[in-house]
């Protein structure tokens, strides 16, 4: 089998964030900061060790402000639901996961706020001045994308940072493609709110997310609950990442994602990205003078390794069923929760198949699939 998904999340995930797993969930997965017995303290320990190695990561300054989530979306929907406020004006991009076109289409029909959205070039490539230009005397908030997940497109974040941190913007950044593979630098980038789930390049279990807020930014809870501290208190705790992480959080996936930064860290981001550029560069190589494929993004060093495509005369649907009923390639087809990257990109009737490489993947399974694209291409010549 090749697995060619892991932008929608990574597989396999290391042997010892699976070890780390099981031996949590078999010795001591108690709830944690709930009670004072030694199964709950290492737990709580633990999951402690793993904020800080993230936060680190991030070149976060304050680990309490390390909030543990579920996944990308519920980050996403609690940075934005957390900072709106009536009549304020919020810029986006045409590149955005549903994760945000959701919440602020939803805040905009509302009439909470009011939206821009700025669209790509014919590349999927967002021009950071077309963002800051779209800015007007109300804007309070700017929401982006690091990497699109369709079309794999880097968006300079540091540029439209400054520029928010200039004017009291918040800057909302989506890391979901790019955390675990790309350097990133809340400070350095002026990034007021990161967003990720842990499950994709972090390689952590699914069910963990997490969401990074400055100093001095106070974030609404979206749910009130249980938090373990100030119990006798009927208020939600105001502390973070207390106010924001009610209800019990999913230990152990939490413990393994910090054996999973743990294996990131020895084998190193630049090494990871580089790898995973070549595979795209290659793919790409091989593929660029075939007359039936179409190839979307800027294709080169401003695209991750995520390459989208059609095959002239079949269904993206059908053209991944193929590649998986027959050869055990597995790859994303149709519209990747993405809808406007699609209309950006002329992709809105037929959406694409999405090839989006991880660490693990091989240049032989590259050369496997190139194979296997171009047997396809030919039997539907012959079909035609």
């Amino acid at each position: 089998m090749i697995y060619f998904d892991n932008g929608a999340t990574t597989f396999p995930k290391p042997k010892t964030v699976l070890d780390k797993l099981m031996d949590c969930s078999l010795n001591y997965a108690a709830n944690p900061g709930r009670s004072g017995h030694k199964l709950a303290l290492k737990m709580d320990l633990e999951i402690y060790e793993t904020r800080e190695k993230l936060c680190k990561l991030i070149n976060g300054d304050n680990v309490l402000n390390m909030i543990f989530t579920f996944n990308g979306t519920d980050s996403l929907n609690l940075a934005i639901q957390g900072v709106v406020k009536t009549g304020m004006h919020i810029v986006t991009t045409s590149m955005e996961h549903n994760s945000v076109l959701r919440p602020l289409h939803k805040l905009e029909k509302d009439k909470v706020i009011d939206l821009s959205i700025v669209y790509a070039d014919k590349f999927g490539y967002v021009n950071a001045d077309d963002v800051i230009n779209a800015v007007n005397e109300n804007t309070k908030v700017i929401v982006t994308t690091h990497i699109s997940n369709v079309f794999g497109t880097i968006i300079d974040i540091k540029k439209i940072g400054e520029f928010c941190r200039k004017n009291d913007i918040i800057y909302i950044v989506d890391a979901a493609q790019s955390i675990g593979v790309y350097d990133i630098d809340v400070n350095d980038m002026c990034i007021d709110i990161l967003a990720f789930p842990c499950h994709k390049a972090l390689l952590a279990p699914m069910g963990t997310g997490g969401l990074y807020i400055r100093e001095n930014l106070k974030i609404a809870p979206l749910k009130q609950g249980g938090t373990g501290s100030y119990s006798y208190d009927i208020n939600q705790p105001e502390i973070y990442p207390d106010s924001l992480e009610s209800g019990t959080p999913n230990g152990p996936g939490i413990v393994a994602l910090g054996k999973a930064l743990d294996f990131i860290n020895e084998v190193g981001l630049s090494n990871i990205r580089k790898h995973e550029l070549a595979l795209k560069d290659k793919f790409i190589d091989l593929l660029k003078d075939n007359d039936h494929i179409i190839l979307y993004g800027t294709l080169d060093e401003r695209q991750s390794a995520v390459v989208s495509l059609n095959v002239k005369g079949i269904d993206s649907s059908e053209l991944s069923y193929i590649l998986n009923d027959e050869f055990d390639i597995c790859t994303r087809p149709g519209f990747h929760c993405a809808p406007l990257a699609h209309k950006t990109l002329g992709t809105e009737s037929t959406g694409a198949v999405r090839f989006s490489f991880g660490y693990f993947n091989t240049f032989d399974e590259i050369e496997i699939c190139v194979k296997s694209l171009k047997s396809i291409i030919e039997r539907v010549k012959e079909r035609d």
